[in-house]
């Protein structure tokens, strides 16, 4: 298959971050669940919110896979 018009299937600065930072707070929510700790798994959902809000404002920032400061690695 031809790799025209392929975004990089998520390998952007981005999008790493933005996953880094999601599962950090999937990871924590689940902890802190599991020591009954309510006031930091709803932290962990705030947590959960703000990866998605800085995923796409790097995007934005031009750091997505179509981004101008994003360089694509040939694979």
């Amino acid at each position: 298959m031809s790799n025209i018009g392929d975004p990089g299937h998520g390998h952007s600065p981005a999008a790493w971050t933005a996953v880094v930072i999601m599962l950090l707070a999937f990871a924590l929510g689940t902890l802190f669940f599991w020591l009954d700790m309510p006031v930091l798994v709803w932290a962990s959902v705030g947590l959960l919110a703000v990866g998605g809000i800085v995923g796409f404002a790097m995007s934005k920032a031009g750091y997505g896979a179509y981004g101008d400061k994003y360089i694509s690695k040939g694979h």
